[in-house]
């Protein structure tokens, strides 16, 4: 079954407190819903504006790929994470504006919005590599990513896995 992007859609994965789900683009509550959780939790204007959000939040232009993932728990969103294409020629692809509800925490959500994106990357995409910065490090170890910067930039490590 074609996803959203026309890509064949991963089916949900529905863990004991939570459901993860690709984002419809075409559900636009949905997309407000995720755009506006991203907006609450990033917390630097100047990094992550609204209006920059607010960009991300729609399907990218073959060649290139994006996607987003949401987290559903007790009826609402509690989290959402996304990819995009940083290079299609070299089938680079980046995750990014993952976050997860301070409520909602410490569960395996946020893993689990990983595990997803990693696996639609696989299923759409033969080969490829993925960055990701992020303050979570050993978790993208455990999940076969290596640290590319020998220390850590602004308390964030730059992640790499290539598939």
């Amino acid at each position: 079954m074609a996803g959203p992007n026309g890509c064949p859609k991963l089916p949900d994965v529905m863990m004991e407190d939570f459901t993860i789900a690709e984002l419809d683009w075409n559900d636009q509550a949905a997309v407000a819903t995720a755009r506006e959780l991203v907006i609450g939790v990033f917390d630097n204007p100047l990094h992550y504006s609204a209006t920059r959000i607010g960009e991300e939040f729609a399907p990218a232009l073959a060649p290139l790929q994006r996607c987003f993932f949401v987290a559903y728990q007790g009826g609402g969103m509690v989290g959402a994470g996304g990819i995009k294409s940083a290079d299609w020629a070299s089938h680079t692809h980046l995750l990014y504006l993952s976050v997860v509800l301070p409520a909602a925490r410490g569960q395996g959500i946020g893993r689990e919005l990983v595990k997803s994106r990693l696996a639609w990357l696989r299923q759409n995409n033969a080969h490829g590599r993925v960055l990701v910065s992020t303050v979570k490090a050993r978790r993208f170890l455990g999940l076969g990513f290596r640290q590319l910067n020998r220390r850590d930039i602004d308390g964030k490590s730059l992640m790499f896995l290539e598939y």
